[in-house]
């Protein structure tokens, strides 16, 4: 006996088989390294359905309207439109051509400076420009009474800034 449906699944079903596939490879395997084409569905879809040119052509009408993108290999892309795999091209492109890094904070230590918030900017232009203050801080950021630098190296902030106060 033949266990196979009649006729073919509507585009709508074809579509969602297809991102059921695509799902479980990438969750499975972390990516797809399998589906670039309408033909690599096929066992799939003839294990279910009499395989026919009308099966085929079905399963290509539904790879076309999923409009998925496809990485670098070309293979299909089931978790991202071709919208956000080109702003994450874009950011990648970008990043790659400056001096950027990740620094995670969580090593950092706060010091913060009170200071009218009149004067803030200033404050700020001047510490990240103090050639003995350079190389001691990550961040400094604006605050509501004042600035809050983030620092690797407490000590080092502390007394480089207390040496101008206490004077």
């Amino acid at each position: 006996m033949n266990n196979k449906s009649k006729g073919n699944p509507s585009r709508e079903t074809c579509e969602t088989i297809i991102r059921r596939i695509l799902t479980t490879e990438v969750s499975e395997k972390g990516t797809n390294a399998h589906f670039r084409q309408a033909s690599d569905f096929m066992s799939y879809f003839e294990s279910l359905y009499p395989a026919s040119d009308a099966l085929t052509k079905q399963v290509q009408r539904a790879i076309k309207s999923m409009d998925m993108p496809k990485d670098e290999k070309g293979y299909f892309i089931i978790n991202k439109t071709k919208e956000q795999l080109a702003q994450e091209n874009e950011l990648k492109h970008f990043i790659k051509q400056g001096e950027f890094l990740l620094n995670p904070m969580d090593s950092c230590e706060t010091v913060f400076i009170k200071a009218p918030t009149s004067s803030l900017d200033y404050l700020i232009y001047q510490l990240s420009n103090w050639d003995l203050l350079k190389n001691n801080y990550i961040t400094m950021v604006k605050s509501c009474n004042g600035i809050l630098i983030y620092t690797q190296d407490k000590l080092k902030v502390l007394s480089v800034i207390n040496s101008i106060i206490s004077e």
